[in-house]
């Protein structure tokens, strides 16, 4: 099965596709009039469409029918994660997160961060492609870059996590959360966070975690963190 993206639609509708989807329906896969095709919206409607008209440049399709809710967990996961310097494996992170399952991602600016600004228009048709090979019919929001600070002032999750390479009292994700929840993890930089963000955590009710004796690059550890997260919710 493939699936197609479109942003916006609902049962009866006739909607077009963009140039790169038609071109993949008609082209590619060599799709006509009457087949049908499936779609994902990203608020978790999964819909069955019929081809309409195969045009290459904007194929058109009409909504027959759809399942709401595809696929919805009873957990809620944000990544908050200092964007690398080398923006490749903030991508290839975004692609396995979305992959696995992911709700949220906001990048962190911290003190230690040696990249500053993320262009997240690449990133976006990154998670919906991620989104789409993976069958998933909800697309993981993508936050604008912001600072640390604003992050942990304004967090409202059940469980708030801080990835911390350092310090005594430092447990382990298993030994702190409790599944059917939402949480906040927070990945630092390559030079970690600093004591005044981790103090500004301890102060905000986070818990500081540790991924193990091992040093981990930053997109490792926000993966490992997140594969934690849904074991502990099987």
């Amino acid at each position: 099965m493939q699936l197609f993206y479109v942003a916006d639609c609902k049962e009866n509708d006739v909607v077009c596709l963009d140039k790169e989807e038609s071109t993949h329906i008609v082209r590619v896969l060599r799709m006509k009039e009457s087949e049908e095709i499936s779609l994902v919206d990203g608020k978790g409607n999964f819909f069955f469409a019929e081809i309409i008209d195969a045009n290459p440049n904007r194929c058109c399709v009409k909504i027959n029918r759809f399942i709401s809710s595809f696929g919805k967990r009873d957990f809620y996961i944000h990544l908050g994660i200092a964007p690398t310097k080398n923006i490749n494996r903030i991508e290839w992170l975004l692609e396995k997160a979305t992959e696995i399952g992911i709700d949220e991602i906001t990048p962190v600016i911290c003190e230690h961060s040696e990249r500053k600004e993320v262009k997240v228009e690449r990133l976006e048709k990154i998670i919906i492609s991620a989104m789409k090979q993976s069958l998933k019919a909800y697309k993981p929001i993508l936050n604008p870059a912001k600072k640390i600070s604003e992050l942990i002032n304004n967090s409202t999750e059940d469980y708030k996590l801080v990835c911390y390479c350092q310090g005594e009292e430092r447990k382990y994700i298993k030994d702190v959360c409790k599944p059917k929840s939402s949480y906040l993890i927070l990945i630092g930089p390559e030079g970690d966070f600093s004591e005044k963000e981790i103090e500004l955590c301890k102060s905000n009710n986070f818990s500081t975690i540790t991924l193990g004796e091992q040093r981990l690059r930053t997109e490792t550890a926000a993966l490992y963190s997140i594969s934690n997260i849904h074991y502990i919710n099987q």
